[in-house]
């Protein structure tokens, strides 16, 4: 839906009046405050004559007065609004404590004008802003023990109304109610006042200021103020269109709001007699015709109630953005720009007819919110099911979409019957939401391959892959007093089986092995990583600590664990991580989420407010390391799905927590990225007061719906956005590197051990083979020493039995009986003949061709080798 955006009229921008016409109004104005003064001397002291002298103390007393008055800036609403592709303005959501909307002379209907001049104040046009004879009445009044009312112009009600809206801006409680009581005083010390500041605006503005500025300010009943925000609640139309008996409806009003408003059934027939009586000053006057008259009395009084609904549930009924309206408010209430405090930017918010305009993608949100609605039902019996799905601009951090299956509505009575709709906010931080995140899972493989290649690691080193048990101590941590994580085994398991031995570092990301990512955070620092994350901005969603004597809030540590680098064990918010993913397809810069594009005040200035803050997450060439093995995952692993149906280069990683209470799919183009959250959203609870997260298999195809919203919105994205192919990686992130396998045979197994994993191998036991080698001492190993392989290949040991003899020189060119001779000398148990070409052997005769093992070699002791002889032709 659009708004027709209000026009530009302002009070504090009246103009003084020309020299001419001013000349006339001061005089009189002189004239009048020496009579105000005596009128009011009379008012006060109705018993004593008015003297020469009384008179002359009345001037002086008045003069000493105040005389300015600054109508300053009305409170006026302030509105949230989204720019369509075509640059149309939707409004979003309005907040208000007071309903106004402020409208230039022009476009308030003649009859509004002419209706409160005839009856509030007919000589308006030709007194100076305080009327004799209306004085002089009032003052009989007060002398027979009746107030002073009736002595009120409309320039002294406008001066009346300015000064309870001054009282109405005084932020302390205390402090506005004794102002709006002061301001609300009917006897003749107010009086007084009123009459000084009224002759003072006289004198500054021409009166056409004045009504308009009267018609801005009146209250209308409840929480409407102005005549344009009255029409627009009462008849459902601007006050430029209001017939003339709505005309004199309206300002019936004004008199009591309480007694005329016409939302109340039982007051009609008030404001229809006073709608009546204002009809007939009309004619009096001279402001309309009988005829006009005639037919505005016969016109029965039907009013057409428009509310303006306030708050963020009308952004949910209109475009699902109930809560990213939400987070802007909460954005804004944290935002030092706007107040000291909270409350002081509440009260500022709801007063400053601020024009807030949003970053929110309108095309974009509409493909999330079909996407996870049709997808993800709000309530699901056994599972308290949430998703959520949030998108970012790259190297801005604008937020572009934002959705979840749960719609927004803060109302506590609609919440208790309704409990489909929620508050809580899953995409964002507690203090934007009310969420505490959800674990991240494979999603954070990223980080600690970011900082692999930091440290100056390739993606194709080779790592073990397998689930295992390894000792605490193998994690170093600079973090930590000891320099260590810890100490004791730990055991972890792979949830992805098919991917065994030693991979590269790039099976381990696409395939999402958990092994590989221990095996590469045991050649890291811990601390390092979880710092290079703190650096992407991943902090914990959950409600942050307050730091004592600052009113901004402290980063969420992360729980520093080996587990947390390839299980992502910390809540993190979804808009957290469209925020990390974002830079790593955006050469490493990482900006802080921001909803908002613009704010503009009442005058069209440009207010200040907290944009996005963008840092190095990482150094570009990490970051392209990163995306390539990302893009990977897209094109051959896990990610298949986040492939783009228009051919724009996607980078993403897949997501699960333990018993899969979490699902996720976070990714990104050049240009946008998106984090898609489906799972648990909060414990179940049973009867025996046993509390659990509930898995969400066994519940349809809830835990594959984040492979069907992402790429909805990122379709989306890509047909907007578009985007570029990722940088190139550097050629020592992606180089294969190639190292001699140290020879270690005759060396004990842990000497051998620590040899090649100091080169950076694993090793593995191949148990014991024969050798002829002391027994307990590497044997072989496997790739032989002297090889050259991949850096962080597996190397086989096998350890010698100490059983084997080593098959004796000079057995070829022997005769078969002398060879068989020689090996039994050797203590092995003599040989098998063959002739190399079929035949009778005859060992005395012929000569030995081969033998099996050979000259060198080793053989098991007692057992027979092979000899083939060179037989002679029997034939």
């Amino acid at each position: 839906m659009t708004r027709q955006t209000s026009k530009s009229a302002r009070v504090r921008t009246f103009k003084p009046r020309s020299a001419g016409g001013a000349l006339g109004g001061i005089l009189g104005a002189i004239a009048m405050s020496v009579i105000a003064g005596v009128l009011v001397t009379a008012a006060v002291t109705p018993v004593v004559a008015l003297s020469g002298h009384t008179a002359k103390t009345a001037v002086e007393i008045f003069e000493k007065l105040p005389g300015h008055l600054d109508p300053g800036q009305l409170a006026e609403p302030s509105t949230l609004y989204a720019r369509g592709s075509d640059g149309t303005e939707y409004e979003l959501a309005t907040f208000y404590d007071q309903n106004r909307e402020m409208v230039d002379w022009g476009s308030i209907s003649q009859y509004v004008k002419d209706a409160a001049v005839a009856e509030e104040d007919p000589r308006f046009y030709t007194h100076g802003g305080v009327d004799i004879l209306a004085t002089s009445r009032a003052v009989l009044q007060n002398a027979a023990g009746q107030n002073l009312s009736g002595a009120s112009t409309i320039t002294m009600q406008f001066v009346r109304n300015v000064l309870i809206q001054e009282a109405y801006s005084i932020q302390d409680p205390e402090e506005r109610d004794k102002a709006y009581e002061d301001a609300m005083r009917q006897d003749a010390d107010r009086k007084l006042k009123e009459m000084r500041y009224a002759i003072s605006i006289e004198k500054q503005y021409p009166k056409d200021e004045i009504l308009l500025g009267y018609l801005n300010i009146a209250l209308f009943g409840r929480q409407i103020y102005g005549i344009e925000s009255a029409a627009q609640y009462y008849y459902g139309k601007s006050a430029k269109d209001v017939s003339l008996a709505e005309a004199a409806s309206l300002v019936a009003i004004v008199n009591n709001p309480s007694l005329y408003q016409l939302d109340v059934p039982e007051n009609l027939p008030a404001n229809l007699e006073r709608r009546n009586k204002i009809l007939d000053s009309m004619l009096k006057h001279g402001k309309i015709t009988e005829a006009q008259h005639e037919e505005a009395v016969a016109t029965p009084i039907e009013p057409n109630i428009t509310p303006r609904v306030a708050g963020c549930f009308v952004a949910e009924q209109n475009f699902g953005l109930g809560h990213f309206c939400d987070y802007v408010l909460r954005y804004i209430k944290q935002d030092p720009n706007f107040g000291a405090n909270p409350a002081e930017r509440e009260f500022r918010f709801s007063r400053g007819g601020f024009k807030i305009y949003t970053t929110i993608d309108l095309d974009i949100q509409a493909a999330g919110l079909e996407a996870v609605r049709n997808t993800v039902p709000a309530l699901m019996d056994g599972i308290k099911v949430g998703a959520a799905s949030v998108s970012t601009q790259v190297g801005t951090g604008r937020v572009l979409g934002m959705v979840q299956n749960r719609p927004f509505n803060d109302a506590e009575s609609f919440l208790s019957v309704n409990p489909e709709y929620t508050t809580v906010n899953y995409n964002t931080d507690f203090d934007y939401g009310g969420s505490n995140g959800f674990q991240v899972g494979s999603t954070f493989k990223p980080i600690t391959l970011a900082e692999w290649i930091r440290t100056g690691h390739s993606i194709r080193d080779i790592v073990q892959m397998d689930g295992r048990t390894v000792q605490l101590q193998s994690f170093r941590d600079s973090c930590s007093p000891d320099g260590v994580y810890g100490y004791g085994p730990w055991t972890f398991q792979n949830d992805n089986l098919g991917v065994r031995g030693n991979r590269p570092v790039l099976t381990a990301i696409t395939q999402s092995v958990n092994g590989g990512i221990v095996s590469m955070q045991q050649k890291m620092d811990l601390c390092d990583t979880y710092k290079l994350a703190e650096k992407l901005g991943i902090h914990r969603a959950a409600k942050q600590t307050h730091e004592p004597g600052f009113d901004n809030y402290g980063t969420t540590k992360l729980t520093r664990v080996p587990s947390g680098t390839f299980a992502g064990t910390d809540e993190i918010a979804p808009i957290t991580m469209a925020s990390a993913f974002a830079a790593f397809a955006g050469d490493g810069t990482v900006c802080t989420p921001v909803p908002i594009d613009e704010i503009l005040d009442t005058k069209g200035e440009p207010v200040p407010f907290t944009k996005s803050k963008c840092t190095e997450g990482v150094a570009p060439e990490v970051a392209a390391g990163v995306a390539y093995a990302l893009e990977e995952t897209v094109r051959n692993g896990l990610a298949d799905h986040a492939q783009s149906r228009f051919g724009v280069p996607h980078l993403a990683k897949t997501g699960t927590t333990d018993d899969i209470k979490d699902n996720w799919t976070v990714g990104s183009s050049t240009t946008v990225a998106t984090a898609t959250w489906v799972g648990n959203a909060d414990p179940i609870c049973y009867d025996d007061g046993v509390c659990e997260r509930v898995s969400t298999q066994g519940f349809g195809n809830l835990m594959f719906a984040d492979q069907t919203i992402w790429p909805a919105m990122m379709n989306v994205a890509d047909q907007k956005y578009g985007g570029a192919a990722f940088p190139q990686p550097s050629s020592a992130s992606i180089r294969q590197t190639m190292v001699t396998v140290p020879d270690v045979k005759g060396k004990p197994f842990d000497e051998a051990t620590k040899l090649l994993t100091d080169v950076g191998f694993s090793v593995s036991d191949g148990g014991e083979i024969d050798s002829s080698i002391a027994q307990g001492l590497i044997a072989r190993s496997d790739p032989e020493g002297g090889a050259s392989v991949s850096l962080g290949s597996g190397i086989t040991l096998y350890r010698s039995n100490g059983q084997a003899v080593v098959v004796p020189d000079g057995l070829v060119g022997a005769t078969g009986s002398d060879a068989e001779a020689r090996v039994r000398a050797a203590g092995l148990n003599g040989a098998d003949f063959s002739c190399q070409a079929g035949g009778k052997p005859d060992p005395k005769k012929d000569l030995v061709v081969s033998t099996d093992p050979a000259s060198g070699g080793e053989a098991r002791g007692n057992s027979k080798i092979s000899m083939v002889l060179a037989c002679a032709d029997k034939g």
